[in-house]
């Protein structure tokens, strides 16, 4: 699965320690992530992340772009709630482009928790085989 990871910079230390926790189901995957967060994560954890732009300099961009060309299976989003006028209406148009193609979206990191533990019981395989053609329930 390929998983992208977007951190605003007041939860960059919050995602690194989430993927250092997950950092085994992780590693089965394909990352992606801004080019701070990538970064932190990769130090942190060894992980092999593929960095996109910063995120202020096109990276959320490059992020949905990858959405919507059906190359990202799972989006993790924690945002700065409290300084939502900075990236609101850039993160607003990712998590829509994630309810159009079906994309998985934790914007927190109880939900991303969740969503990580889903995929290692493989709960979301149902994504591989919507790409493979299969239908849907």
């Amino acid at each position: 699965m390929n998983i992208a990871i977007i951190a605003n910079d007041k939860k960059k230390e919050l995602i690194t320690e989430f993927c250092i926790a997950y950092c085994g189901v992780l590693a089965n995957h394909n990352i992606c992530a801004t080019a701070i967060t990538g970064k932190y994560i990769s130090e942190a954890t060894g992980l092999t992340i593929e960095r996109l732009l910063a995120g202020s300099h096109g990276g959320a961009e490059q992020i949905a772009s990858k959405i919507a060309y059906d190359e990202v299976d799972l989006l993790i989003l924690l945002r700065d709630t409290n300084n939502d006028a900075e990236y609101a209406e850039t993160e607003l148009n990712i998590v829509k482009l994630c309810d159009k193609y079906s994309v998985p979206v934790a914007t927190n990191v109880a939900t991303a928790e969740a969503l990580v533990l889903a995929l290692a019981r493989g709960d979301l395989d149902w994504r591989a085989n919507l790409k493979n053609g299969a239908n849907r329930l």
